[in-house]
């Protein structure tokens, strides 16, 4: 992981036709090459787009499954902090043990591997400068959300996809939300004037507490459990939170004009520095309002879900539950109980697709720098407890910053 002195915010090798990996089995196919067992695992081998993870927690091990899983990747280099992990992994992965790095700049040695895609399953906080340098090493990126945890790192992050685009390499950004089928229609459906015109709404946010132990003392602690620390995961509006204000900007399609927010933590008792709470009414384009609420804590009831009033009808979706259109022009959706699994494994084919066909528009990053936006203005205005322009936001430009002291570079 990074230490972000060389950009504003947070991993190669030339474009996939150069390694031609298809002229073997094509061959092979017409009756032109005949090879043994061994010849022939290498060349299916070669024929797959090599990666490189980065992050070898939780998650990072849980979508590396998915990726093998899809049969199209292979593993050849994992970036972790801490070594234990980075090794367990490529051990697991089929990485060679060499190829296993640690420290905050492991993500760098993993580059100098050249892997042909990289993955950053790494805290948010590194996110851009790690996809920015996995860019320019010629790599394409599969990034999880949240893509930034500040205003600068978004912008570097619309940098490196407008980039990707120029040097042709694939930036996708996982969101399962957006590559599920029921979302993906009622959405395009309302977008077709199916509620008539969008008047309000409301996002929600309920889940509970996270788990981890967290030393406010002790760097390593912090790192192990960032998603308790404010800064390395820009605080749970923006790290949980964005799941539902990303859907509300994907039906209204536009980013809110200013937010009127309050938050605190009082729900639980961990001594990370997130908030457990957030609260806030966001204005958008043509005066439609949203109101947002979302916890952290607690037990009892639990939703990620998004509600749209127009003059015409209503769209309600619900992340794992039912996605559905009420009104003139009804559209009965249906549910969406494995979409954590299900979007990932969708994004994962479509990143493949994408790679092999040459397709560098990277779509999926404009609307996941508007969503990141949007829950870093809700978080400033409910910091400020008052409210907050989008332009006064984007002229701040606030930095958050990690100290970085005793950490193992």
């Amino acid at each position: 992981m990074p230490t972000r002195s060389s950009q504003s915010h947070s991993a190669g090798n030339d474009n996939l036709s150069r390694r031609n990996f298809l002229a073997g089995t094509t061959a092979a196919a017409a009756g032109l090459l005949v090879v043994g067992p061994q010849q022939a695992k290498a060349t299916e081998a070669s024929s797959k787009i090599t990666l490189g993870l980065i992050g070898c927690g939780g998650r990072g091990n849980w979508i590396a499954n998915l990726f093998q899983r899809h049969g199209g990747y292979q593993f050849v280099a994992t970036a972790d902090y801490f070594p234990d992990r980075a090794k367990t992994a490529a051990l697991r992965l089929g990485a060679p043990e060499s190829h296993a790095f640690s420290g905050l700049s492991g993500y760098k040695r993993l580059l100098d591997a050249r892997p042909d895609a990289i993955v950053i399953i790494s805290p948010p906080y590194f996110h851009p400068e790690q996809a920015a340098a996995g860019i320019e090493a010629g790599c394409h990126v599969y990034c999880a959300k949240p893509i930034a945890v500040d205003v600068p790192g978004c912008m570097t992050m619309a940098e490196a996809g407008r980039k990707g685009t120029e040097k042709k390499r694939t930036l996708l950004i996982d969101f399962q939300t957006r590559a599920t089928t029921f979302y993906q229609e009622a959405v395009r459906r309302v977008h077709d004037g199916a509620i008539g015109k969008v008047v309000s709404g409301e996002a929600v946010y309920y889940g509970g507490p996270l788990r981890n132990d967290y030393d406010p003392n002790d760097p390593e602690s912090k790192i192990r459990a960032w998603a308790l620390d404010r800064v390395l995961s820009g605080d749970t509006i923006t790290e949980q939170f964005i799941h539902a204000l990303d859907v509300a900007t994907w039906i209204i399609d536009a980013a809110p004009i200013k937010a009127y927010g309050a938050c605190g933590k009082s729900g639980r008792e961990d001594k990370g520095t997130c908030n457990d709470h957030f609260n806030a009414v966001y204005t958008f384009p043509k005066d439609v309002l949203v109101s947002f609420a979302g916890t952290q804590f607690g037990t009892g009831y639990g939703d990620i879900g998004c509600r749209m009033f127009g003059s015409d009808g209503m769209i309600d979706s619900h992340y794992g539950g039912l996605v559905h259109i009420s009104g003139f022009h009804s559209y009965p959706g249906g549910r969406t109980p494995g979409i954590y699994e299900d979007g990932a494994v969708v994004n994962i084919a479509a990143f493949h697709k994408a790679i092999g066909k040459g397709d560098c528009s990277n779509t999926t990053v404009a609307p996941s720098v508007r969503s990141n936006l949007t829950t870093i203005l809700g978080r400033t205005a409910a910091y400020k407890n008052g409210e907050v322009t989008w332009d006064e936001m984007l002229k701040a430009g606030e930095k958050l910053e990690f100290s970085t002291a005793g950490l193992k570079s």
